[in-house]
């Protein structure tokens, strides 16, 4: 089985790739994978395969659902109890 593979080069912001590495990394795939799971998808629905809105996640939102499914994968890691969780969010 021969495949036909050619190279794509693009430019973006370095904090833009790292925070992408490090979320498809806990997905357990590369960029590459992600880049051409969204080319198939946007191929097969003819458009871009999710609704592009002004409303986005900041890099705190985004950390904190990456270390919540780190905790999830990781039941032997340390985490907050009732009363911690409770003083952390009363700060």
């Amino acid at each position: 089985m021969s495949a036909n593979i050619t190279n794509v080069s693009f430019r973006i912001d370095s904090k833009l790739k790292s925070d992408a590495d490090a979320l498809f990394d806990s997905l357990g795939m590369n960029m590459t994978t992600a880049f051409n799971i969204f080319l198939r998808q946007s191929v097969r629905e003819g458009g871009i395969p999710f609704e592009i809105t002004t409303n986005t996640f900041n890099s705190e939102t985004i950390a904190s659902v990456l270390e919540a499914r780190e905790l999830m994968r990781n039941k032997n890691k340390a985490t907050y109890s009732v009363e911690e969780a409770l003083k952390e969010l009363k700060r």
